[in-house]
């Protein structure tokens, strides 16, 4: 009852974008290369080291995180919407299958796409730069759980979302500027001291800062607030997506 439609929900979101990899998997890599071939050989080569370490090794953990939260993101609210929109979720909350189960197919096959082009983005980056990872564990622990609260917080876009342009709304005004001022390309202790106080209320900025940790052993924040912030995301997403399904908002007429 509980297995059987978690791997047959994974296999369906796996095979799904996997599918379509041009349009799921290409994109991100082909973006991400262009930023690393811009900010990184034309602008970097003009900025200073930042804290010992060279501006394009400094671009790598941003521009591979910015493409865990995007992708991870779109991949379930995409999804999801797309089912709605079909009336196919209609058998999905008809069935026996239990809530936490639903979240959790939808939300692993969110995980699985932004780790496979975290790792795509990753790779791509040695053509430019060979970025040092001084904590694995770090790394694998950050990149699992941002992709895990964005792939969550599409969920909750994709309850929500009523029509077409209520999927885009979200990542274009909110998600996308709260990334490009997350810290993907610089410092926060190069910024004002007002600019400062004001990123820290951006959470993407703990999620970047404890990534970049993890390569160059060099953060602005403490690591543990940063794990304690995705930790506290994970679980009120977590309850307000259980919430939401039994209530059935967006799915009952």
């Amino acid at each position: 009852m509980i297995w059987i439609p978690f791997t047959t929900l994974l296999r369906k979101e796996s095979t799904r974008f996997l599918r379509i990899w041009s349009q799921t998997l290409l994109p991100p890599v082909i973006n991400q290369s262009l930023y690393f071939i811009v900010f990184g050989s034309f602008i970097g080569s003009q900025v200073s080291d930042i804290n010992g370490v060279s501006y394009m090794a400094f671009l790598v953990p941003g521009l591979v995180m910015m493409s865990v939260i995007n992708s991870s993101f779109s991949n379930v609210v995409s999804s999801f919407f797309g089912n709605k929109f079909q009336r196919s979720i209609e058998e999905l909350m008809v069935s026996p299958t239990p809530n936490s189960v639903i979240i959790a197919g939808y939300a692993s096959g969110g995980v699985l796409r932004g780790i496979i082009v975290g790792t795509l983005v990753f790779m791509i980056s040695f053509a430019f730069v060979r970025p040092n990872v001084e904590h694995l564990l770090i790394v694998i622990l950050f990149v699992f759980l941002t992709a895990l609260v964005f792939a969550l917080g599409g969920l909750v876009n994709g309850i929500f979302a009523k029509k077409f342009d209520d999927v885009s709304i979200f990542s274009t005004f909110i998600l996308t500027p709260l990334t490009y001022f997350g810290g993907v390309f610089y410092s926060i202790r190069d910024l004002p001291i007002f600019w400062q106080n004001i990123s820290k209320a951006n959470p993407i900025l703990y999620m970047i800062d404890g990534f970049r940790y993890g390569f160059y052993g060099q953060s602005d924040f403490d690591i543990r607030l940063s794990i304690s912030l995705l930790i506290a995301f994970t679980i009120i997403l977590v309850a307000l997506n259980a919430h939401l399904l039994k209530k059935g908002l967006g799915m009952r007429s």
